[in-house]
C-alpha cells in the first residue's frame, strides 16, 4: 500500500465487464488498482467490447493483453505500472468457462485448449505474490471430465507457500436470483487463516422469497420487443421477426415451454424444425429451456454467454412476449440497477452479463477476503451488495446452520 492509499489493492486477470472486480471496487478497504482482459469474442465475430463497460463502470482501463500468451513477467512489469503498486494483495483470475461448462456436450470428451489458462494461474501468482487468489469458473472445473486442471492449479499454488480450498457453491443459497452452481477457489498465503463463502454465511440463511424472478424484476416498467425504455438505456429488448413473434404469444405465461406449442394444432403449426424432429423422436426434454419464458415465483435459469436470443435458453420474460432486457438479466445476474452495459452493441451487453461473475456474490467474496486480512467476521447488513435485488431484511438468522446448504461438495482430488 501507498503512504497515500491505505487500502488493499486488487488486480483481475480476465476481468471482462467487471462483474468479480465490483464487488471488490463497492468494498471501501479495497481498491481495484488494474485489470486485464483481451475482449475475445469466437472467432468469426468481432471484439466482445467488454473493456470500455468495465471502464465506465470501475474507472480504469483494462490492459489489452492475451494471458494465455504474455509472459508472467511481462504481465508483472504492466500491472505494477499500470496500478501504481508492488504486489497485490488479491488476485482474482476466472478463466473462460466454455470448455468446462456442462451444457457443451463437446466438454464431456475433448478438452478445450483455453482450459489451459488455469494452469496459468499459478504462474501469475508466482510473479505477483498475491496474499489472496480468487478463482471462479463452472462447477465442472472441479468435478468435471478435466478436472485435472484444477488439480494441477491447487497442487502447484500449495508448492507456493499457498492454502487452497476449492468448492462448489449454489449461488441462490446466498441470495442470487438463478439457479446457479460455480466453483470457487480460494488460495490463501502462509500466515493468513483460510475463510469461505461457507464461513461468511454461517448462522445466515437467505429467504427463498427473495431469490424469484418475481421478487427481482417484477416492478420493471413495461416495454416490447425492439424497444427501449427512455429512462433506462439497458432496459431494452432486441426485435424480433414476425414469425418469432407469434411463436411467442403462444407460449403460456410463468414458466410455459415450446413443448406447449403442440398441446394445439394451432399453435403446433409455430413450432421450428427441430422441435417438430425432437417430438416425433420422443425426446420432449431435448432442449426444453428453448423459447421458455421464466417463472415467476422461481429463480431464473442459468443465464448463459449466449443470452441475447429467446431460442438460446429460457429468456423469454414470464408474462410480455419478448426477450428479457439486458437490465433484466443484470439484475438476475446480480448487477446493481444502475450498472452501465450502454456503451457497446446490445448483442455484446448481454454477452457481458451472462460472462460475468455476479457482484452480489463477488461482494460477499470481497467481505471474506477482509476477514481473511484482519477484519471481523461481517454481518448481512455490510456483506449485501447495495443496489441488487437482495436486501439486509431478506436475511434470516439460522441457529442450525453449519451452511451446509450452500455447497455442493467436490470431490477430493485423486
Amino acid at each position: 500500500m501507498s503512504a497515500r492509499d491505505k487500502r488493499w489493492t486488487v488486480v483481475d486477470l480476465f476481468s471482462g465487464a467487471g462483474g468479480m472486480s465490483w464487488g471488490f471496487h463497492a468494498h471501501p478497504a479495497f481498491r481495484v488498482a488494474a485489470a486485464v482482459d483481451a475482449q475475445k469474442s469466437k472467432p468469426s465475430r468481432s471484439t466482445l467490447d467488454c473493456n470500455s463497460t468495465y471502464q465506465s463502470n470501475i474507472g480504469i482501463r483494462p490492459l489489452n493483453y492475451d494471458l494465455q500468451e504474455i509472459h508472467p513477467s511481462e504481465l508483472r512489469q504492466a500491472v505494477r505500472r499500470e496500478g501504481k503498486l508492488r504486489n497485490p494483495t488479491v488476485l482474482i483470475a476466472c478463466p473462460p468457462c466454455t470448455g468446462f461448462t456442462r451444457t457443451l456436450p463437446k466438454n464431456h470428451q475433448e478438452d478445450d485448449p483455453r482450459n489451459s489458462l488455469v494452469g496459468r494461474v499459478a504462474e501469475f501468482a508466482a510473479a505477483l505474490q498475491p496474499k489472496i487468489i480468487i478463482v471462479e469458473n463452472a462447477r465442472e472445473l472441479i468435478r468435471g471430465s478435466f478436472k485435472s486442471h484444477s488439480v494441477n492449479l491447487i497442487a502447484q499454488l500449495q508448492r507456493l507457500g499457498y492454502s487452497v480450498h476449492a468448492d462448489i457453491y449454489r449461488l441462490d443459497k446466498m441470495g442470487l436470483p438463478q439457479r446457479r452452481e460455480r466453483a470457487i477457489i480460494i488460495a490463501v498465503a502462509a500466515g493468513l487463516p483460510m475463510r469461505t463463502l461457507h464461513d461468511l454465511w454461517c448462522g445466515w440463511k437467505v429467504n427463498s422469497k427473495s431469490t424469484t424472478v418475481r421478487h427481482a424484476i417484477y416492478d420493471l416498467p413495461e416495454v416490447s420487443a425492439g424497444q427501449t425504455h427512455p429512462a433506462d438505456p439497458s432496459h431494452a429488448s432486441s426485435a424480433v421477426t414476425d414469425s418469432v413473434l407469434r411463436r411467442i404469444r403462444s407460449i403460456p405465461s410463468d414458466g410455459g415451454s415450446w413443448i406447449d406449442l403442440f398441446a394445439d394444432p394451432r399453435t403446433a403449426e409455430l413450432a421450428t424444425p427441430a422441435m417438430r424432429r425432437s417430438v416425433q423422436a420422443n425426446r420432449v426434454n431435448h432442449f426444453s429451456d428453448v423459447y421458455g419464458r421464466m417463472a415467476w415465483d422461481m429463480p431464473a435459469p442459468v443465464i448463459k454467454r449466449e443470452c441475447s436470443h429467446v431460442g438460446n435458453g429460457r429468456y423469454t420474460h414470464p408474462q410480455q412476449d419478448r426477450l428479457c432486457t439486458v437490465r433484466e438479466l443484470a439484475l438476475l445476474q446480480g448487477f446493481p440497477e444502475d450498472y452501465r452495459f450502454d456503451g457497446t452493441s446490445r448483442q455484446n451487453a448481454y454477452r457481458h452479463v451472462g460472462d460475468a461473475v455476479p457482484p452480489l456474490i463477488s461482494h460477499q467474496l470481497a467481505w471474506v477476503c477482509s476477514w481473511i486480512l484482519g477484519g471481523a467476521k461481517p454481518k448481512p447488513n455490510k456483506f449485501i451488495l447495495p443496489n441488487t435485488t437482495l436486501n439486509p431484511e431478506d436475511i434470516l438468522q439460522d441457529k442450525t446452520s453449519n451452511s451446509e446448504q450452500l455447497k455442493i461438495t467436490a470431490p477430493k482430488a485423486d
